[in-house]
């Protein structure tokens, strides 16, 4: 059933082997640099019980009769969908910022196992099941589900097997219990949430039917032999009136060694077969990229608000020059809206029977969001001025030698005092300017996948028969040619 956000803090509580900094961490919910991500998670957990968020944030499960958290529901239905959209929508807007790895976006990626049962019954049926009652479990149980992705790959000219073998994570031997495993993972949020769905991240075993580099396994992250390295967190570096992103909102990325770990065989999902690591690695986002490029579209409403702000308050937003660059920074806002609400009005069936969002519309627009951001951040940089880099910080607007010429300088009218400029203009800073905000555009190639990627993704699910037949009808083209390649998913529209 759903937790509360005292419950979750309990479960993370249980003696994992942390480091940040070169130093053990004691306890992650408390230390600076994982406490404001820890306290958020929480306060999702008790936005399933507050009264007045509940009701967007559970769904009442038909077969248990259970409540259960909206993010984690398998989706039927084009409202199941609307629904997910509107929790995701509610928590950003209750928490005052975008927040990536939460649970709701990784979950997804299970579900395209769900879709490949098929596939996973060529190797044991007893993969196919585990799927299904992991799926099931994380709706029951209502865990903090993140996703193991990238490994540190070493020297891509070679095989895994022709340099140090733990450069890719693999199965060392095997036991009555299950499968022992060696190598490193990189993880956003794993040092503080419960479970990693865990899965190989390039088809780098080469031509083989049988790899010990293709497996796939949920990995409890209470786990024996387990060690979390973490990169150096941006909460605390500065302060938070100077920093109000970096310091609420930094999601700490994490190498997860693993050091000759147990992962019982009910929690394999895959193991050895390389169609089934091929099938994960097409299929990967079919549903977790809604999640994704919704928080591409709160991220352009913070770049829209940033700048608007800012014309108005300098007097600029009548100009047309102005008026021109904030709406190329709402055409884009506009355009990844428009293919989230199109993905879920042509939805499609999939294999296993789920709704998935209309593939085509899903990924063309995850392109749209992802290739276009460092330009539209650049846009909303001009849009706010030069002032955002020069700005001093917020002690220096309370010191009683330099407030006075800052109050002076800084007040732009009786209506725009001092303080709310520099509000803004820290904001700004920080969403587009900052160390932290770098990382979050660099981490677009992590978390959602390289560009190439993406390309990949559009090109097998575009629908390339239709362009086709069109131009060889009205250029009189011989019946006698090729069609274009049929679309990989196969779906049906629902």
């Amino acid at each position: 059933m759903i937790r509360t956000g005292e419950q979750y803090r309990d479960s993370i509580r249980d003696g994992r082997e942390v480091y940040v900094n070169g130093e053990r961490v004691s306890d992650v919910t408390r230390h600076p640099m994982f406490k404001p991500l820890v306290d958020i998670r929480a306060r999702i957990y008790d936005m399933q019980h507050d009264a007045a968020t509940k009701a967007v944030m559970t769904y009442r499960d038909a077969a248990s009769g259970d409540e259960c958290a909206t993010g984690l529901k398998l989706p039927y239905t084009q409202d199941d969908w609307h629904a997910k959209r509107s929790a995701t929508d509610l928590v950003l807007e209750d928490v005052g910022g975008v927040v990536t790895r939460v649970g709701d976006e990784t979950v997804g990626e299970m579900w395209s196992l769900y879709d490949g049962q098929d596939v996973l019954n060529e190797v044991d049926p007893q993969f196919s099941r585990n799927i299904e009652r992991h799926i099931h479990r994380v709706i029951a149980e209502d865990p903090f589900h993140v996703s193991a992705n990238t490994d540190p790959k070493g020297d891509r000219s070679k095989r895994p097997q022709d340099q140090d073998p733990d450069m890719l994570l693999h199965v060392v031997r095997e036991t009555d219990a299950g499968i022992i495993v060696r190598g490193a993972k990189y993880e956003t949020a794993a040092a503080y949430s419960n479970q990693a769905f865990t899965k190989p991240t390039i088809a780098n075993w080469g031509d083989a039917e049988l790899s010990d580099y293709a497996v796939g396994f949920i990995c409890d992250l209470s786990s024996p032999n387990l060690k979390f390295i973490c990169r150096t967190g941006f909460a605390g570096r500065a302060p938070l009136e100077d920093y109000p992103l970096a310091n609420r909102f930094d999601e700490v990325d994490t190498l997860v060694i693993f050091d000759d770990v147990l992962i019982p065989w009910e929690n394999v999902l895959f193991y050895r077969h390389t169609k089934a690591a091929s099938f994960i690695r097409a299929t990967l986002h079919r549903y977790s990229a809604f999640a994704f490029v919704q928080r591409g579209l709160k991220m352009a409403d913070m770049m829209i608000g940033a700048a608007l702000w800012n014309a108005r308050q300098t007097g600029l937003d009548k100009q047309q020059a102005v008026q021109e660059k904030l709406s190329q920074l709402a055409v884009y806002r506009e355009g990844i809206n428009a293919h989230l609400t199109a993905s879920i009005a042509t939805a499609e069936r999939s294999p296993a029977g789920l709704l998935m969002p209309n593939q085509s519309l899903l990924f063309t627009g995850r392109v749209l969001a992802c290739s276009q951001l460092h330009e539209m951040m650049h846009i909303a940089r001009e849009l706010c001025g030069g002032q955002i880099c020069v700005t001093p910080d917020a002690a220096s607007f309370r010191a009683p030698e330099t407030a006075p010429w800052l109050d002076k300088f800084y007040t732009v009218n009786d209506n725009w005092m001092a303080d709310d400029r520099r509000k803004l203009l820290a904001f700004a800073r920080d969403l587009l300017n900052s160390d932290y905000a770098g990382h979050r555009l660099t981490f677009q190639l992590f978390a959602q996948s390289p560009p190439f990627a993406h390309l990949a993704a559009v090109y097998r699910n575009f629908d390339w028969n239709e362009p086709a037949r069109f131009v060889q009808k009205s250029a009189g083209l011989s019946e006698r040619i090729n069609a274009a390649p049929a679309r990989v998913p196969k779906a049906k529209a629902a």
